[in-house]
C-alpha cells in the first residue's frame, strides 16, 4: 500500500477524477481562490483552483494551442491581443510565437498565480511574462473591459468555470463589454467548458453572443484532464468567412509562422469546427 495522499476533484456532484499525490509542491488562501500545486507521478505537476484542475504539466499543450492558434490563424493579420486570465502563461506564451503580433495585453485578476506559476510552471511561459510585447494587467477582467480604452485583433478569455471569481466573465454585460474593445473583423474565442458535463455553459453562451456577433459557434477540443469528453471553446465574429476557410487557406499562414506545434494543424482546425450531434442539438435548445 502507498502512503501517498489521493487528491479528489471536486467539480461534479457524484463524479470525479483522482489524482495520486507524490509531493505537496505549494498551497496558499489567496484573496481570491484557493490555490494548491502538486506533484503527480503521471500528469507531473497539476494546478487546482478551489478544488477544480486548471492546468497540467503534460496536457497543457492541447489547451492552449487550440485557444490560441485557431483565432489566430483564422484572422488574416493579427497584430493586437487581448488575453483574459491565463494565469499560467501558456496562452501568452503560444500567443507571442506569432511573429506578427505587436502587442498583447494580458489581464489576470491574481498577480500571485502567475507568481507560482513562474516558480512552479516555467515551461507554461517559457519567459513569455518578460516578452517586450507583452502588457500584464493585474485586474478583474469584467471591469478592465468595461474601462478599456483600447481595441483588439483577438481577444481570448481563459477563465476559470464559471463559479467564483470567474462566474462574471460569462455574463452578457460582460460580452457587450467584450464586444467594444474588439476591431473590426476581430474575433473571441472563450473556455467554455465541457457540454457533456456542463449544458448550460454552452446553451447561455450561444444565446449571449449570438445576440452581440454575426458568427457565433463553438469548436472542440479533447483535453484528458478536463474530464467528459470534448471540450468546447466559444468562437464569436461578425465575419461568417474567418470560421469557414479551407485547410489549405490556414496551412499557407501556418507555413509563414515557421513554427511547430505538438497538436494543432490545419487539418486539426477545420475539423475542430464539426460539432458532435449532442452539442448540436444543445445550440437548438439555445
Amino acid at each position: 500500500m502507498s502512503d501517498n495522499k489521493v487528491v479528489f476533484e471536486t467539480l461534479y456532484d457524484g463524479y470525479a477524477q483522482s489524482f495520486t499525490v507524490t509531493k505537496q509542491l505549494f498551497e496558499v488562501k489567496t484573496e481570491h481562490q484557493y490555490l494548491e500545486i502538486v506533484e503527480t507521478p503521471f500528469m507531473g505537476r497539476v494546478m487546482l483552483l478551489d478544488g477544480v484542475v486548471q492546468t497540467t504539466e503534460r496536457d497543457e499543450f492541447i489547451y492552449h494551442e487550440m485557444m490560441v492558434h485557431v483565432p489566430l490563424f483564422a484572422h488574416p493579420n493579427p497584430k493586437r491581443v487581448l488575453i483574459i486570465g491565463g494565469g499560467d502563461g501558456g496562452i501568452l506564451r503560444e500567443v507571442l510565437r506569432h511573429k506578427n503580433v505587436e502587442h498583447v495585453t494580458q489581464v489576470e485578476i491574481d498577480g500571485s498565480v502567475i507568481d507560482m506559476c513562474k516558480e512552479y510552471f516555467p515551461n507554461h511561459s517559457q519567459g513569455a511574462f518578460d516578452d517586450p510585447r507583452a502588457n500584464i494587467v493585474i485586474a478583474d477582467g469584467k471591469e478592465f473591459v468595461a474601462q478599456c480604452q483600447d481595441t483588439f485583433d483577438v481577444i481570448i478569455s481563459d477563465s476559470t468555470d464559471p463559479i467564483g471569481p470567474g462566474e462574471v466573465l460569462f455574463t452578457s454585460d460582460f460580452y457587450k463589454d467584450e464586444k467594444t474593445c474588439l476591431n473590426e473583423g476581430g474575433i473571441m474565442v472563450a473556455q467554455n467548458g465541457v457540454p457533456f458535463m456542463q449544458k448550460n455553459e454552452i446553451t447561455n453562451t450561444y444565446q449571449r453572443l449570438s445576440k452581440l456577433y454575426t458568427d457565433t459557434s463553438f469548436y472542440v477540443m479533447p483535453v484528458p484532464t478536463y474530464i467528459g469528453g470534448f471540450m468546447t471553446l466559444a468562437w464569436a465574429s461578425d465575419d461568417e468567412s474567418l470560421r469557414k476557410q479551407t485547410a489549405e487557406q490556414i496551412q499557407e499562414r501556418v507555413d509563414a509562422a515557421g513554427f511547430e506545434t505538438r497538436y494543432y494543424n490545419a487539418d486539426v482546425h477545420v475539423a475542430a469546427f464539426a460539432l458532435p450531434n449532442y452539442v448540436r442539438k444543445l445550440l437548438v435548445k439555445a
